[in-house]
């Protein structure tokens, strides 16, 4: 009888903690979705007292920044009507350094900083040295030349006799570095002197000079300390809540964030909305895809296809002509008037004819495409590959003798491999999360600086140096988390 009793009493225990288990399997279901939400809600806003700040300071993995420059293979012959013919060179890979100053909590819900770069020559990176020469359009003087198509023939005379006697030529042959960071030119301090307000720079001349050890403008976004709905959209830039560029309200609002993090709890409905100064303009990325990065689900966002079109296929972008050919965008207004263009590399996703104007251009969307991939949750870039070609357009202009020849095309000076960022193996350890098929929660405190839910709950939180070992569903997808992007092997 008595180990009958006994029997009965161990089945009655083992009954009523299967039923404590399912009982606290169910809590653990409601309530971890719960706890997360809160936690990220917590934890990504701008605060000082949020875990994430210091990273949104100052993020904790490199940029890099690479440039591919077009070479001139028959600049003779270009000047005889004849088709460009390119060679592309690089990369050429600099190290970037950022980090945010002057920032200033105000108070309405919103936080003012600017952010500061500067670069580096990463040489065990690159493909060739900043001593390599490269033969290119002579952005000065084609730039010039285009500036004065409607000026009166006096004044084109004049500049024609200028180049001549300060032997200008409409090809020039200078260093990876010249060209980077700038060069002594006697045309600037002639046209700084008799045209002051046609050049915005004085002295040296160089197409990324004006970005080292400088920042992009005074950026004053909402914190969300306040109003979640808002976190991380930017309220003004330089004081402004939109620019004056364009010629429509729509393509000249400022929209979106600063392009560095976005709202968390994404869908496939979200889009990514941000203002980037390079651009004068606010662009708009697109869901493509759920991917992983390295072991953590992200989603893609690409850049759709009208991004770049002209106004006579899509209508919104009217405010950005004068066009030419659709997918290359006339950033002239927001460059000193010269006749600059931004695109994908090579022209993809543009009008072909404008490939066919130069040969050596191969576009295709494995090398030339734009993506963003970002953790869902938190809403941070994880992997980012933002690729854009600067282009300068040429064309015949009366009165100016060396162009007389010249096949109207957009020139490629130079495209950039984006800004890509990619954590490093113990940051991406950090952040990955994997399902459990219990869905209990696990952390290795060998790993984790600090529990941010509480000591009591076994939980770790992947933006910091902790990691989710297990995790139950969430919205009906698995959670995993993200940064940044930019090979670092």
């Amino acid at each position: 009888m008595g180990s009958r009793a006994r029997a009965r009493r161990a089945a009655a225990m083992l009954g009523f903690l299967g039923l404590l288990c399912a009982v606290l399997g169910a809590v653990m279901i409601v309530m971890v979705p719960t706890l997360i939400k809160q936690q990220v809600l917590k934890n990504v806003r701008i605060d000082p007292s949020s875990l994430s700040f210091n990273m949104w300071k100052e993020i904790p993995v490199p940029f890099y920044l690479s440039v591919y420059f077009f070479d001139v293979v028959n600049p003779s012959a270009v000047l005889l009507g004849e088709k460009p013919q390119v060679r592309e060179r690089g990369p050429y890979v600099y190290r970037e350094f950022r980090h945010k100053s002057n920032i200033t909590f105000n108070d309405n819900d919103t936080v003012s900083f600017l952010e500061y770069r500067s670069f580096q020559f990463q040489p065990d990176r690159s493909h060739g040295l900043e001593s390599d020469y490269i033969v290119m359009p002579n952005i000065l003087v084609l730039g010039a030349a285009m500036m004065m198509e409607n000026k009166p023939m006096s004044l084109k005379l004049i500049m024609t006799l200028a180049f001549s006697t300060l032997g200008e030529r409409a090809f020039m042959n200078r260093t990876v570095g010249e060209i980077m960071w700038g060069y002594e030119d006697p045309l600037v301090h002639l046209v700084n002197k008799y045209l002051p307000n046609m050049f915005p720079f004085k002295g040296k001349f160089g197409l990324f000079a004006e970005l080292n050890n400088s920042n992009s403008g005074l950026f004053t976004v909402f914190t969300g300390v306040k109003d979640f709905s808002r976190i991380h959209l930017v309220d003004k830039w330089n004081g402004l809540s939109k620019v004056k560029y364009w010629h429509s309200d729509q393509c000249n609002m400022i929209n979106g964030t600063s392009g560095q993090m976005w709202a968390p709890f994404m869908t496939p409905e979200t889009s990514l909305e941000f203002y980037s100064p390079e651009a004068c303009r606010s662009m708009n990325l697109v869901y493509k895809e759920t991917g992983v990065f390295e072991g953590i689900p992200t989603y893609r966002f690409v850049a759709p296809s009208t991004l770049f079109a002209n106004g006579s296929i899509y209508p919104p972008n009217e405010g950005f002509c004068p066009c030419l050919e659709s997918g290359i965008q006339n950033i002239s207004t927001c460059r000193f008037n010269a006749p600059l263009f931004l695109s994908h590399p090579h022209f993809y996703n543009a009008d072909p004819m404008l490939a066919e104007a130069v040969l050596g251009l191969h576009p295709n969307p494995e090398e030339h495409s734009l993506f963003l991939d970002v953790h869902p949750v938190t809403g941070i870039p994880m992997n980012c590959s933002v690729k854009l070609q600067l282009s300068l357009y040429v064309k015949a202009i009366k009165g100016i003798g060396f162009s007389r020849l010249f096949c109207p095309s957009g020139f490629p000076l130079n495209r950039k491999l984006g800004k890509k960022k990619k954590l490093n193996p113990g940051k991406s350890k950090s952040l990955k999360m994997e399902t459990h098929p219990t869905g209990i929660l696990k952390c290795d405190s060998s790993l984790c600086g600090r529990n941010i839910l509480s000591p009591d709950i076994p939980f770790c939180f992947a933006l910091f140096p902790c990691r989710i070992v297990a995790l139950p569903r969430y919205n009906s997808h698995t959670v995993t988390l993200t940064l940044f992007k930019r090979t670092t092997r």
